[in-house]
C-alpha cells in the first residue's frame, strides 16, 4: 500500500503525519460523467459555471451560469434563471432560496448538462416544504425549460436540500439523488416528468439517527467499480457532524453502510475525486470550526471495500508543513473545498477557501490551493491568493469573506481547470455585502493571474445587490 503524505519542498519525503490530497486526472472524474457532459449545458465542449445566488429578490433566490469558451467566461455570456424565468416551473416568492444549492448533470440522457437546482425552503400549498428544479440543457443552452419536483411523502420537510448525480446500480446510466432534512431518495433513470408521477426510491428511516438534519450528499466510485456509492452528510441535535457512506451496486442501494464521523466537528463543505489516480474516488470535508486552529479539511481515502476501510483519514490546517499561512482561531479554513486538476498532470489540486483569514491586518480572506501528487498533496508550488495579492483586483477589507466560496472547472478547454472565488460579503460601492466573484487562469504550473477575470452581481443583471452575497454559492 502506497503512503499519502503531504510532500514539502525541503525534504520530498513523505511525512508521517500522511498527505492532502486532491481528486482527479485531465480526463473524467472518477465519480461522475465526463466534464463535458457533467458541466457543458449547452453542448459545445467547454464547461459552464453555475453560481446560486439565494439571497436574491428578497430571498426567493436565483441562478447565475456563465457559459465557458476559448477565450474563458465573461458576464456577457451568463444567463440568469430564477422561478419566474419563462418554462420555469413555481412562483418566485420572498423564503424560497432558490439556488441554495447547485449541480449537474444529464439528467434527461441527451447529452446536455441539465442544471439542478434546491430550493429547500420553498412552501407551496398542499406539498411538503422544498423543491428541486431541473432546467433542461441544449444547443442553445439553459432554454428548454425545466422541471420541478417535490417531496414523495408529505411529512417531509427541506426538500432538495442537497443533490447528486451519479450511476448509483453500475448500469452505465446516472440518477438523481436528492436529500431533505431527513430523508434521502433516487430516482429511476426514466427523464422525471414533475407531475406528481415520479416515484423516487429512499433508504429505510431506521438507517439514519432520530435528531440528523441533513445538508447534503457527494457520491463517488469510493470503491474503484462500475457504480458509485454515496455520502450522506449533516448534524445531530447538540450540533456534531454526522457523515455516512453508502454503498450503491446492482442490489439493495444503501443497505450497506458505515458512519465516518457521529458527533465530530460540523462539516461545512464537501468535494469528491480521485486524489492519488488510483482509480478510486476520495473525500475531502472542510470544517472550518474544527478546534483553536482556524478550521480543518480531512481527506478520506478511497478503498477496494467502500470508504472507511482503507487508510486512516489524514486532518490538515495552516499549521500542517507546507499549508501557507498560520492556523489562527477563526480563520474559517475550509469554510468551501473544490477538487480538480489546475496543472494538467494527471494529478487533481485542492482549494481551500478561508473567509476570515487576516490579511495584512484585516479578516479579508483569502484562498489556499494545494498540488496533488502521487504520493499526496505537495507543498511544492503551493499558492495562496487574496485581494492584497498583486495583480488580484480590489482590496482586502475587514470582512470581505474572499473564499467563501471556491469551485475548480476548466471553462476554455485546455484540460487545466480555473479557479472561482468567491467573496460573499465584498461592498460594491456603498453596496453593502453585495458579493464578487474572481476567475484565475489554470497553467501547467498552477494558477495564475495573468488574464484574471472579476465581476458582480451588477454585471449579470441584478438591480438591488444590497445583501445579494454572489459568488456564496457554486456548482458541487
Amino acid at each position: 500500500m502506497r503512503t499519502r503524505a503531504l510532500v514539502t519542498a525541503a525534504t520530498l519525503t513523505a511525512l508521517a503525519a500522511g498527505g492532502l490530497a486532491t481528486p482527479l486526472a485531465t480526463a473524467a472524474p472518477a465519480d461522475a460523467e465526463p466534464t463535458q457532459l457533467r458541466d457543458d449545458f449547452n453542448g459545445d465542449g467547454y464547461g459552464d459555471v453555475a453560481v446560486g445566488v439565494p439571497a436574491a429578490d428578497g430571498k426567493a433566490g436565483a441562478v447565475v451560469v456563465t457559459y465557458g469558451s476559448a477565450s474563458g467566461i465573461s458576464p456577457s455570456r451568463s444567463v440568469r434563471i430564477t422561478q419566474d424565468t419563462a418554462g420555469i416551473p413555481g412562483v418566485a416568492e420572498p423564503g424560497d432560496q432558490f439556488g441554495e444549492n447547485v449541480t449537474s448533470g444529464d439528467v434527461n440522457h441527451d447529452g446536455y448538462a441539465d442544471l439542478i437546482v434546491g430550493a429547500p425552503y420553498e412552501e407551496v400549498a398542499g406539498k411538503p416544504d422544498g423543491s428541486l428544479t431541473v432546467v433542461w440543457g441544449g444547443a442553445r443552452g439553459l432554454t428548454g425549460g425545466g422541471v420541478a419536483l417535490a417531496a414523495p411523502t408529505g411529512e417531509d420537510r427541506n426538500f432538495g436540500q442537497g443533490a447528486a448525480f451519479s450511476d448509483l446500480d453500475g448500469d452505465g446510466t446516472a440518477q438523481l439523488q436528492v436529500v431533505s432534512g431527513r430523508h434521502f431518495w433516487w430516482y429511476p433513470e426514466t427523464t422525471p416528468r414533475g407531475d406528481g408521477s415520479d416515484t423516487p426510491l429512499g433508504l429505510e428511516d431506521d438507517f439514519l439517527p432520530d435528531d440528523v438534519q441533513l445538508d447534503g450528499v457527494a457520491a463517488g466510485r469510493f470503491a474503484g467499480g462500475s457504480h458509485s456509492d454515496f455520502v450522506l452528510h449533516g448534524k445531530r441535535g447538540n450540533g456534531g457532524a454526522y457523515l455516512a457512506t453508502f454503498r450503491g451496486g446492482a442490489g439493495d442501494i444503501g443497505y450497506h453502510h458505515d458512519v465516518l464521523s457521529d458527533g465530530g466537528t460540523e462539516v461545512r463543505s464537501v468535494a469528491t475525486g480521485d486524489i492519488d489516480n488510483d482509480g478510486r474516488t476520495d473525500l475531502v470535508t472542510g470544517e472550518p470550526a474544527a478546534g483553536q486552529v482556524g478550521g480543518s479539511v480531512t481527506v478520506r481515502w478511497g478503498a477496494p471495500d467502500g470508504l472507511g476501510t482503507g487508510p486512516k483519514p489524514v486532518g490538515y490546517d495552516q499549521n500542517s508543513p507546507g499549508v501557507p499561512g498560520t492556523g489562527e482561531s477563526g480563520d474559517s479554513f475550509g469554510a468551501d473545498v473544490s477538487v480538480r486538476d489546475v496543472t494538467g498532470d494527471g494529478y487533481a489540486d485542492l482549494a481551500v477557501g478561508v473567509p476570515d483569514e487576516v490579511v495584512r491586518g484585516s479578516r479579508a480572506g483569502s484562498v489556499v490551493l494545494l498540488k496533488g501528487s502521487a504520493d499526496g498533496l505537495s507543498a511544492i508550488g503551493a499558492q495562496t491568493f487574496h485581494q492584497e495579492t498583486t495583480g488580484v483586483p480590489g482590496i482586502g477589507e475587514e470582512g470581505d469573506r474572499f473564499g467563501s466560496g471556491v469551485h475548480l472547472s476548466d471553462v476554455n478547454g485546455n484540460g487545466r481547470a480555473d479557479l472561482f472565488a468567491g467573496a460573499d460579503s465584498e461592498d460594491i460601492g456603498t453596496v453593502r455585502d453585495a458579493g464578487a466573484l474572481w476567475v484565475l487562469r489554470g497553467t501547467s504550473s498552477g494558477l495564475t493571474i495573468r488574464d484574471i477575470t472579476s465581476f458582480n452581481g451588477t454585471d449579470v443583471g441584478f438591480t438591488g445587490n444590497t445583501g445579494l452575497r454572489f459568488g456564496q454559492v457554486f456548482d458541487h
